[in-house]
């Protein structure tokens, strides 16, 4: 038993890294960057420089700082871009859902993924929802949010309920305010950058759309932009990049190995070397020259890169894996891929790859560099590499098992200027933090706020004034919380807050008959002061320093039904503790009263009552 144990532990533990590997790499990238992109991803724990084609997961953070705009792309058609100033958390991310978080400034959303797919977009003020294909943006100030909507539209929520956002309009609201509705003013230089972007995504889509699996239509443009389709006797349409590296060009040379997920990935530094590095095959020819094969439909698996591995004492080679070839990884790649998690190394026969024997297909480095900032490429003879590196018994099963060092989770081997560096409300953010007091709500009809409860309609005003998102200022205001109780449904916790809130005076108008009613069974309405002292005793005091201030001696006068001219006198003369002039019989309170205006009292009434009090 304790052997089984242990055997499913190892398995566990082999598999773990595999299935967050799987679960977070390979879903986006960085498609473009203008100026400056800096990431933060979990495995660095720091800042560093982010490179085009940098594998992007959760728990990523990304800063453009000022000047800089970058573009992210998702496999399933949506791009996010960021203006300068910005600075974006990815807190969930697969093919049909997906979770960000922006934390400052301005991000553009082109959300064009398959049907049944949501994407979720959170400030500090609001959180952003579309269920469709729709086309938004998000712009951040310290007080409130702007969302405005280009293409259908989007659902967007505060603590306070939630709205809706049509095309052509845009709605301003902070974190407990109700929301400014109105149309969006004239397009700036963020909208008409964004949309030049949009405006090459769809063209791009034509060409290479006829040739490339609907998994990877997204990517046709970089296709059409950088390279031909070639009819080839053996594997039908391949592409061929275009290339103006020289002779010495091949696949997976011109970017570096960095270590993402638990393996390390390969980062293309050319435009179009996202798909062409992590999906299909590569093969060569006179004519051609080097080309790209495309997977089959319904066979597309993303790994960390298709090439063959190699390793001695002094160099790391890899070449690149020609159609039909095993590709070794730490997981499941379709057919012709092997997992080699639950494996040795015995068990592997790994013949020597095709590729290598074109002319500069093998690609080799310094050993001792391979997982620094700057892997320094070694030119070998072709006989050596034949004879002495790419041998049965150097060739590698996976990746290296070398350590990487700092530099060697970044693709770019520069630093960032301290001057451009994130500010330090952004260095201080947690993800997992955020994605803990910010749910990911994949359900339409379910708040975030409030997880579990169908949210409330948010109060918006609706202006005719037209505003550019991110411009001037919207008139919104704050929502008290007993603002909101009020629209608490009846019955619940709305009137155990409101009962205390009545005042005893307020209750006796429900009694007019005055004396008569006080005769009878008494009621809530009918109970006298001095009944509620006698069931509060043992909070008296403080019953009497709350009520009694509150009571106005000429709201009494309805509980003394014979109303005596000296009442009044006798009223004014009462002390706060004193409550007694519901008192029915006579006694010592009232023969014992200053009778400081008695004078008038005298002259309109004799002194009959005093001496026959029972007479009353």
């Amino acid at each position: 038993m304790k052997i089984v144990k242990t055997v499913i532990l190892l398995a566990a533990l082999l598999l773990a890294p595999v299935c967050a590997f799987s679960a977070n790499i390979g879903h986006m990238r960085i498609s473009l960057i203008e100026g400056e992109l800096q990431i933060n991803t979990p495995e660095a724990e720091d800042w560093g420089l982010a490179s085009v084609n940098t594998p992007l997961a959760e728990g990523d953070q990304l800063w453009a700082p000022q000047g800089s705009r970058a573009e992210l792309q998702l496999n399933g058609g949506t791009y996010i871009r960021l203006d300068g100033n910005s600075a974006l958390q990815i807190l969930s991310m697969d093919r049909d859902a997906s979770q960000f978080y922006l934390s400052q400034g301005s991000a553009y959303i082109y959300f064009d993924a398959p049907d049944s797919s949501v994407i979720q977009v959170d400030t500090p003020d609001a959180s952003t929802r579309a269920f469709d294909r729709a086309v938004f943006r998000i712009d951040m100030s310290d007080q409130y949010t702007d969302i405005a909507v280009y293409r259908g539209r989007v659902e967007t929520e505060n603590k306070i309920g939630r709205t809706r956002v049509s095309e052509g309009q845009m709605v301003s609201l902070g974190q407990n305010t109700d929301g400014e509705l109105g149309p969006m003013g004239p397009p700036d230089d963020w909208e008409r950058w964004n949309k030049k972007r949009n405006e090459r995504i769809v063209s791009g889509r034509s060409a290479s759309a006829a040739h490339l699996p609907s998994e990877l239509s997204a990517y046709s443009n970089d296709f059409d932009d950088n390279g031909r389709w070639v009819l080839e006797p053996e594997y039908g349409y391949v592409w061929a990049p275009t290339v103006s590296a020289g002779a010495g060009w091949a696949p997976y040379r011109d970017g570096r190995w960095i270590w993402r997920g638990g393996d390390y990935v390969w980062v293309g530094f050319e435009p179009w070397g996202w798909a062409p590095y992590h999906f299909g095959r590569w093969g060569f020819s006179i004519s051609i020259g080097w080309f790209w094969v495309p997977p089959v439909t319904r066979e597309v698996y993303w790994s960390p890169g298709y090439v063959g591995w190699v390793r001695t004492a002094d160099y790391v080679g890899w070449v690149p894996l020609a159609p039909g070839e095993t590709y070794y990884g730490r997981g499941h790649y379709g057919r012709h891929s092997m997992d080699i998690t639950n494996i040795t190394v015995s068990q592997v026969n790994i013949n020597v790859y095709k590729n290598v024997t074109v002319n500069n297909g093998v690609t080799i480095v310094n050993r001792n560099t391979f997982a620094t900032a700057s892997p320094q490429i070694v030119t070998v003879p072709r006989s050596d590499i034949l004879q002495k590196i790419f041998t049965k018994n150097n060739l590698s099963v996976g990746t290296p098992s070398i350590k990487p060092a700092k530099e060697g989770h970044f693709a770019s081997g520069k630093t960032a200027s301290s001057a451009k560096m994130p500010p330090e409300t952004i260095r201080n953010i947690q993800t997992k933090q955020l994605k803990q007091s910010r749910p990911f709500v994949k359900e339409a009809d379910k708040s975030v706020f409030t997880p579990g409860i169908r949210p409330k309609s948010l109060p918006v005003t609706t202006v005719t004034t037209p505003r550019t998102p991110g411009k001037g200022k919207p008139v919104i205001q704050q929502i008290k919380p007993d603002d909101r109780k009020k629209e608490t449904p009846p019955g619940g916790l709305f009137d155990r807050r409101e009962k205390p809130q009545v005042k005893p005076e307020e209750k006796k108008p429900a009694a007019p008959e005055g004396s008569p009613p006080d005769k009878g069974k008494p009621s809530k309405e009918q109970i006298k002061p001095e009944d509620k002292v006698k069931e509060t005793a043992p909070l008296r005091g403080l019953f009497d320093r709350r009520e009694k201030p509150q009571v106005k001696p000429e709201e009494k006068k309805p509980a003394a039904p014979e109303g005596r001219p000296q009442d009044r006198g006798d009223r004014q003369q009462l002390r706060p503790v004193e409550k007694k002039p519901v008192i029915p019989e006579g006694g010592p309170a009232d023969k014992q009263k200053p009778e400081k205006k008695q004078g008038k009292s005298e002259e309109k009434k004799p002194s009959e009552d005093e001496e026959n009090p029972k007479k009353r």
